[in-house]
């Protein structure tokens, strides 16, 4: 281990890659490019909470590292708009004080995060439009549209004078995503002829074969299933699955029901999505207060809370605890999102009240209920036909999913696979990839608004003493 105040800033005959978060687990995803003395930062996410942390708000990648050189960050890029790629940015960008880049979709949503910590006046976003390309100190930066459960992904093109990097950030292969843009395949393939040094590529559903599945054969599917219900039914969806939102509007229209959302996040994921031109098209979401003067037949809820968490929406109505809305023996509810993993005891104990109300419960064991954002074995394949890399660094999974995507990569005759994880500094040029040294990585919580260092060793999650008033690190 490599005391972070004794690493020198890589120099202009240097390009490096160092992950302080996101690589051997799933969330948190914190990534830097170093070159020619400046840092290069790809995401800025928290992680998501489970039964051992339950007492935090969120959890972040210790940014100590980077904060230390924080003079020398060139820039902030943002893949897309999803928690854990940029959850931890008004939390920690007062150590970090650099620019963000964002298309508008992601800025929208950031900059509400901004204005909610009192940072919306410092903090500089420069919105990027779809595709763009611009140069953030020595790196010249150009995204590609890809295809994800979130309106405007993009894998993030980094050239210098070494060589070319792709970071894909979240993404997947859907011919059909419905909002939004499919997959540039002419710029993928057109960046592989050009030639790329190394993709740095998600591996979330590495250890699954096939496809992920298109969102509009999903679409047809759910209009289907809620079509069997005569009462109240449910829907537990990521917030953020604008896609999922507008199939879910348009199949309770269909069955002669309201859409009603149940839950801040989706009433400001809403919002944002309308600001930039998406959920134009549908009827407006009615609020729970709307729902209680409707007919329980002609109510169709869509819910926070798929993952079980105690304060979201859907847990607090299995408990009786959610002001407005109630479900009962009769209704259903369809989980139509996938298991973060971690979360699978509290999802349990969800459905586990859920059906002793006399609701049934629908998921996808049972039915066609979602489709992955991630990319599936198939679809790695494709990505590595397009780019051919020289180098295949697998990122965003936990060890099973590195250790199924490096291998994936091998058959794909990828020359130069490393298996890294959170901390390792990879010296992708000049010579051959390999590992050079590794930094202190670990992790931070937030409690009661303040920052708070845990322990990663025997027992996860667990704090130690020492707390950081984020009045003092958000000035």
């Amino acid at each position: 281990m490599i005391e972070s105040h004794t690493v020198p800033n890589p120099g202009v005959d240097e390009f490096v890659f160092l992950p302080l978060g996101g690589t051997g687990e799933i969330g948190m995803n914190l990534n830097l490019y170093g070159h020619a003395g400046k840092w290069l930062m790809v995401d800025l996410g928290v992680m998501f909470r489970d039964k051992s942390s339950f007492e935090l708000d969120v959890i972040m990648a210790d940014p100590s590292f980077i904060s230390e050189r924080r003079d020398d960050i060139s820039g902030l890029v943002l893949t897309h708009a999803h928690e854990d790629h940029i959850g931890a940015v008004p939390y920690l960008w007062g150590q970090l004080r650099c620019p963000i880049y964002a298309t508008p979709f992601t800025a929208s949503l950031v900059a509400r995060k901004l204005r909610e910590a009192g940072l919306a006046k410092k903090a500089k976003i420069t919105e990027v439009p779809m595709s763009g390309k611009f140069n953030v100190g020595p790196f010249s930066i150009e995204l590609v549209t890809l295809t994800h459960s979130i309106p405007e992904p993009n894998a993030v093109v980094i050239r210098t004078s070494l060589g070319t990097v792709v970071h894909t950030g979240d993404w997947k292969l859907d011919p059909d995503p419905l909002v939004g843009p499919s997959a540039d395949e002419e710029a993928l393939i057109n960046i592989g002829k050009s030639g790329v040094l190394a993709a740095v590529c998600d591996s979330t559903n590495a250890l699954v074969e096939g496809r992920s599945g298109s969102e509009a054969d999903l679409r047809r599917n759910l209009v289907n299933i809620i079509g069997r219900f005569e009462q109240r039914v449910a829907v537990g969806c990521f917030a953020s699955n604008v896609a999922r939102l507008e199939t879910l509007a348009i199949a309770a229209e269909v069955n002669g029901r309201y859409a009603v959302l149940v839950g801040h996040s989706l009433w400001r994921m809403y919002d944002a999505a309308r600001e930039n031109g998406y959920l134009t098209d549908i009827p407006e979401f009615l609020t729970p207060k709307d729902a209680s003067y409707l007919p329980r037949g002609k109510v169709l809820l869509i819910c926070t809370g798929s993952q079980g968490e105690a304060r979201a929406a859907l847990p607090r109505i299995a408990v009786g605890r959610h002001p407005e809305i109630t479900l009962e023996k009769g209704d259903a509810t369809i989980f139509s999102s996938r298991i973060i993993p971690g979360n699978e005891e509290s999802i349990e104990q969800l459905q586990t009240r859920l059906i002793k109300l006399g609701v049934k419960v629908v998921t996808a064991d049972h039915e066609f209920v979602h489709v992955s954002g991630h990319p599936a074995r198939e679809e790695l394949r494709q990505m590595y036909e397009w780019l051919r890399p020289d180098i295949a660094i697998p990122v965003h999974g936990e060890h099973a999913h590195l250790d199924a995507h490096a291998m994936l990569a091998r058959d794909c005759q990828v020359p130069n696979v490393l298996r890294i994880q959170n901390g390792d500094i990879v010296k992708l040029a000049p010579g051959r990839a390999h590992i050079i040294g590794q930094v202190r990585s670990g992790r931070l919580g937030v409690e009661r608004g303040q920052l708070t260092q845990l322990r990663t060793d025997a027992v996860p999650f667990r704090k130690k003493t020492r707390k950081v008033d984020m009045r003092v690190i958000s000035k």
